[in-house]
């Protein structure tokens, strides 16, 4: 294996040892470390987060390792924001991986070839590891093209494509009032609902405790797609007590197990968006009807806070759009 791998770490040494075991196996030759600092105000963390860093040093192989630890909680969105940008100044390309999504080992080698295959082709900006496509197999290939770029732990990129990722995003303002979000995903319900995410992202100003959803805006906005496995790679043992976004342990996008990757792998004859799997990817993701009076009345107040009296790396609520 030649291509460096970045792994953001947190508090949870459990799911923590097993990622990096998966990690160790593959022997990447360069190893980022991303680590958030405690929080001052949950007891046992700081301990927690230690435990955690200390798994992550024991490497055993031939490898170049690069820490960003911070001293103190940046949060969930900038700090695995911040810590993507540091790894990817050092290096073009690099796998991506967080410390609940564990790798199945084909996982690696799908990565490299494909960061590889599609290195200068900028109408690709994203890799998945994730098939949420719930066992419908999209053509013969080893692979489709999608406008959702799945991130859920485990993913890889290339700093040309990273350069566009804007935690605050800018550019929405400009593109918030045309058809650019159905022109994009083909879907009216689906418009609406990335509206109402991006126009928290925007209020928040980098203050927002996701950075994932920036990622969708910043491909979206280069009109650039994603690679997704026809084969799961990557499996999220994070759901649950001690989540902190998914904290629902019974959630479809839970613990679905990891398949091997046949090689060689099968490329798809022309680079051409899967309408039929972004549907199901909708289908499955967004809520029908949208979200509660509630939900949408406690994510309006998380914005008006967000925006006037949130200080960096401080989130008064954790709300699921």
């Amino acid at each position: 294996m030649n291509t460096p791998v970045a792994l953001i770490i947190f508090k949870r040494p459990d799911t923590t040892a097993r990622v990096f075991a998966e990690i160790a196996r593959a022997k990447p030759p360069k190893l980022f470390l991303i680590a958030d600092g405690p929080r001052p105000d949950r007891p046992g963390e700081a301990e927690k987060c230690a435990a955690v860093r200390a798994i992550v040093e024991r490497v055993d192989w031939k490898c170049e390792v690069f820490r960003n630890y911070s001293d103190v909680n940046l949060g969930c969105g900038r700090r695995p924001a911040t810590g993507i940008g540091w790894a990817l100044e050092d290096v073009d390309e690099a796998i991506i991986l967080e410390d609940d999504c564990v790798p199945h080992p084909t996982f690696f080698r799908f990565c490299e070839e494909l960061l590889e295959m599609y290195r200068n082709d900028e109408r690709v900006m994203h890799i998945g590891g994730a098939d949420f496509q719930f066992g419908h197999k999209r053509g013969p290939f080893s692979y489709f093209f999608s406008r959702h770029n799945v991130c859920f732990g485990g993913w890889a990129t290339w700093r040309r494509a990273w350069k566009h990722h804007d935690i605050g995003i800018k550019l929405w303002p400009e593109l918030r009032n045309t058809a650019w979000l159905l022109d994009i995903l083909g879907d009216p319900r689906a418009g609406e609902y990335w509206r109402r995410i991006f126009d928290r992202a925007y209020a928040g100003r980098g203050n927002v405790d996701y950075w994932d959803y920036q990622w969708n805006f910043a491909c979206w906005a280069q009109n650039a797609l994603a690679l997704l496995p026809n084969t799961n790679l990557i499996s999220n043992i994070g759901f649950g007590e001690g989540a902190t976004h998914t904290r629902y342990a019974n959630g479809p996008f839970g613990n679905i197990p990891s398949h091997e990757m046949v090689f060689p792998l099968q490329h798809p004859s022309c680079l051409v968006r899967g309408k039929e799997a972004d549907q199901c990817f909708i289908e499955q993701y967004i809520p029908r009807n949208g979200p509660s009076v509630y939900r949408r009345f406690r994510s309006r107040i998380s914005a008006v806070i967000t925006k006037f009296t949130q200080k960096p790396g401080v989130h008064p609520f954790t709300i699921d759009p």
